[in-house]
């Protein structure tokens, strides 16, 4: 008997080939180390150089206040309601608008409060923002 028979030459051959496997792995290899370095690769300029700050222009304000019994202070001076509304036309003509800062102490009526915010919009003043004071701890 023979080890080498016509009937061994027909067996499936169950050992994995790794020479395509190799092939494949060796060729990526090669593409990756010729491409790594054009991705790096920048064209060089001499860009100009400019020196340039933020233009951070805070609006002015208009703080008016308004006092339990009814009085109103425009940046502190006491106002009448004539007065009031003449200085509210021409801070509204003013470019860039300031904004108006409102106070109101915790007793005045509300009712007080709207009439100013009307007179205000009326004037033509768009922007108007309420100053409060935090909650005192106890």
């Amino acid at each position: 008997m023979s080890l080498f028979t016509a009937d061994s030459e027909d067996d499936v051959m169950s050992e994995i080939n790794m020479t395509p496997l190799v092939d494949v792995m060796l060729v990526l290899l090669i593409i990756f180390i010729i491409t790594i370095p054009v991705i790096n690769h920048a064209v060089k300029l001499d860009l100009p150089r400019a020196a340039s700050q933020p233009n951070d222009v805070k609006p002015a304000h208009v703080a008016v206040s308004i006092a339990a019994d009814g009085n109103i202070s425009w940046d502190g001076t006491v106002v009448d309601e004539q007065a009031l509304k003449d200085r509210i036309v021409a801070v509204a003509a003013q470019s860039p608008q300031p904004e108006l800062h409102l106070r109101a102490d915790r007793k005045t009526p509300y009712e007080r409060v709207a009439q100013l915010m009307a007179a205000a919009q009326a004037g033509g003043l768009l922007k108007i923002g309420f100053v409060t004071e935090p909650n005192a701890a106890r």
